[in-house]
């Protein structure tokens, strides 16, 4: 899907940049990683990598926040990375499409 057709479809909108929720996305962010971290540790490798997972989830959140967007869609979230961020060099091509597997 492409991210005009997203916006088409509202799975993402237009929205006031939001920095409070996009810092509260970024807090989760942390704090799934530490837990990530101590899952890793005790050798929890499955529920390592969905914690690891859920915090690259949040901080692409916060990227849309702050850019006043909102997502319906995870699929749309990943796009929209790859549209406004991606294609400038703000954002690893790597990172994101390891959001979207």
């Amino acid at each position: 899907m492409r991210l005009r057709e997203c916006l088409e479809k509202t799975l993402l909108r237009r929205d006031r940049p939001d920095l409070e929720k996009s810092g509260r996305s970024v807090q989760v962010a942390e704090a799934k990683l530490g837990e990530a971290e101590k899952a890793f540790e005790c050798g929890l490798f499955d529920a390592g990598v969905i914690l690891a997972y859920t915090a690259m989830f949040h901080a692409a959140r916060a990227i849309l926040f702050r850019d006043g967007v909102v997502e319906k869609s995870h699929v749309c979230l990943v796009e929209y990375l790859r549209e406004k961020y991606v294609k400038s060099g703000r954002l690893s091509e790597v990172l994101v499409n390891s959001l979207d597997s």
